[in-house]
């Protein structure tokens, strides 16, 4: 039971965060659907296709689907006050749609008996595949990619997951529960991966000798 309360505050941080981003680009009720959509379920689709699961399962998930579509109109009509709010705590709400979507693809790759790069795989997708298909329909540099430690921490819980390192049911949720803090305290420190940006090429006509 406390799974699921896990899994419907992600599908519907998820599927807020997707409908904010097509209010942000300025996309009508349609837009707003389709990318909170993608982006509460967009990870666990690519995953069933990965590990070989029937993506009908997305199907049987009614109450799953129908906290996501509450969740996106809901956003779509509220007052630009409640949203600013809202905004102030998506970070949070995204790290626990971000450890509990990564622990249950990695639970069924592993279920599957999948190999480990699989297992990693299936869970980093898992957990940051919506917001990649998010950012790429609105037109957005994956934010995954730039910046934010942020795909990292699936990757643990792959690793850990997959190497049995974690099994029992308390060892999820202490998983689980450390994620959400690693992930809170990585966007509140700032913590950040290596970035490295090319020096900008100098004009062309900069490096022309003058005339005359």
């Amino acid at each position: 039971m406390t799974w699921d309360v896990f899994n419907i505050m992600g599908i519907a941080a998820f599927a807020i965060s997707g409908a904010i981003v097509a209010m942000e680009e300025k996309y009508d009720i349609l837009g707003a659907l389709v990318l909170g959509f993608v982006t509460a379920f967009g990870g666990g689709i690519i995953r069933n296709l990965l590990i070989g699961l029937p993506v009908h399962m997305l199907w049987k998930q009614e109450a799953l689907i129908t906290t996501a579509l509450i969740a996106i109109v809901l956003a779509y009509v509220s007052p630009d006050r409640w949203i600013n709010n809202y905004k102030k705590w998506i970070d949070f709400f995204d790290a626990v749609g971000l450890s509990a979507f990564s622990i249950q693809g990695a639970i069924y790759a592993v279920q599957a008996h999948h190999p480990l790069v699989a297992v990693v795989a299936a869970t980093v997708l898992t957990g940051i595949g919506g917001g990649i298909i998010r950012d790429v329909l609105a037109g957005r540099k994956p934010l995954v990619f730039r910046g934010e430690i942020y795909a990292i921490w699936a990757m643990v819980i792959g690793l850990l997951i997959g190497l049995k390192m974690v099994r029992q049911g308390w060892e999820l949720y202490a998983l689980f529960v450390a994620i959400v803090m690693l992930r809170t305290m990585s966007f509140y420190f700032g913590w950040q991966l290596p970035l490295r940006v090319l020096a900008e090429e100098k004009n062309s006509s900069a490096n022309m000798p003058a005339k005359g």
